[in-house]
């Protein structure tokens, strides 16, 4: 068989992916949510942010001879945070959890023996630590996870909106990378500023590093369902703020390509 022209796992036929892969292949398995962003983001936006990263990293690092492959994204997830916006569609964070684990005992029926995730998420990334490890003790494969990083908070610096460390949720780098990569589903209006400034002063509890986690959903801060600053998001810094991701991934993919445990 001749080799495919195609990255995307989905798209190979069954015996010629059984003959494509190696043990050195890494299937990767974008990961976003179904979730309210804000009355200016769709509700894919995670996914849709997870995807496009996974998809551009993947044929970067092909390119550069690593045995890559992006398999269908993982859209509906743990996003109960957002449980009282219509349109959310959410999973128990063990019904996930069973899902990932499947996806993966389906994987080792393959000659692939690395398994990574690249989330879009935020809610995901603790049940992806625990994924992780199931896939290793159960099944014996290299797994991983990582963001399918955009940036953090807006630092108030040329021109970005200082969003306190607090922009997590629709705010300036999720709007900013949406009107990147999909500009035709960003509403015209933005909504105002809504960073949690109260938190933002505290020591320890908090969000991006902050060592104190607490419970909390997303409408605790308001009814709009943005935590940070969207006013000062464009196209021009979500085209860079994509850059830095696929660099990003397409650089750990290297390093997950040569990773051994001793």
């Amino acid at each position: 068989m001749t080799a495919p022209a195609t990255r995307q796992w989905a798209d190979l036929a069954g015996p010629v992916l059984a003959e494509t892969l190696t043990e050195r292949s890494l299937a990767v398995i974008p990961i976003g949510a179904l979730e309210h962003h804000g009355p200016h983001l769709p509700l894919r936006t995670d996914a849709l942010v997870a995807e496009a990263v996974a998809t551009a990293a993947v044929e970067r690092a092909a390119a550069s001879g690593i045995d890559a492959w992006v398999l269908p994204t993982v859209v509906y997830t743990k996003s109960d945070e957002h449980h009282w916006a219509p349109g959310t569609v959410w999973l128990e964070g063990t019904t996930l959890l069973d899902q990932l684990v499947e996806i993966g005992r389906s994987i080792a029926q393959t000659p692939a023996r690395t398994v990574v995730f690249v989330n879009g998420h935020g809610g995901n990334v603790m049940l992806l630590g625990w994924v992780n490890r199931e896939l290793r003790r159960r099944f014996g494969l290299r797994s991983f996870s990582m963001p399918a990083s955009i940036g953090g908070a807006g630092d108030g610096r040329d021109g970005r909106p200082d969003e306190l460390g607090q922009g997590i949720h629709a705010g300036y780098a999720e709007t900013s990378v949406v009107m990147h990569l999909a500009p035709h589903l960003v509403a015209d209006r933005l909504p105002p500023r809504n960073v949690p400034e109260k938190i933002a002063g505290m020591r320890y509890i908090g969000f991006n590093g902050k060592p104190v986690m607490f419970g909390w959903t997303s409408d605790d801060f308001g009814p709009t369902g943005v935590i940070g600053d969207p006013t000062g998001a464009s196209a021009e810094a979500g085209a860079a703020l994509f850059e830095r991701a696929v660099a990003f991934v397409t650089e750990a993919l290297a390093e997950i390509d040569g990773f051994e445990f001793v």
